[in-house]
């Protein structure tokens, strides 16, 4: 059995994922010597892949519209959040920025993460 130590590039990273591989098809017992192993290396190679392959949060404006389909809603339903029917189609379109109070609105409203909705969209930032 190797020494457990941290994951520095990529071959370690595929060696990490061979040894934790045995596991997931040999799954050992919570508590014991080979079930810390494998927590210890699930450990590492989440704490790799986090740093390596960090994962964007979503465009504000595709995060409402995915919520709005997973939810059946329609623009007229983000108006307690926006405002009016006119200034919801002008975030959806990008026209308009997002303000901190339609921000927490939507993140309390509809469960949009927060840090998702506060992103600066790229053709806002350049106008």
């Amino acid at each position: 059995m190797k020494e457990l130590k941290p994951i520095r590039n990529k071959l370690e990273y595929k060696d990490a994922l061979a040894q934790a591989s045995y596991y997931f098809d040999h799954e050992p017992k919570p508590g014991t010597k080979d079930g810390d192993r494998f927590e210890i290396l699930l450990m590492l190679i989440e704490a790799y892949e986090s740093k390596r392959y960090a994962i964007s949060p979503p465009d504000p404006i595709e995060a409402i519209k995915f919520r709005m389909e997973q939810s059946g809603l329609s623009p007229k339903d983000l108006q307690p959040m926006i405002g009016g029917l006119n200034r919801v189609y002008e975030i959806l379109n990008r026209k308009r920025p997002l303000t901190l109070k339609m921000i927490w609105r939507l993140h309390s409203m509809l469960g949009i993460p927060a840090d998702s909705l506060i992103q600066q969209d790229d053709e806002l930032r350049a106008a």
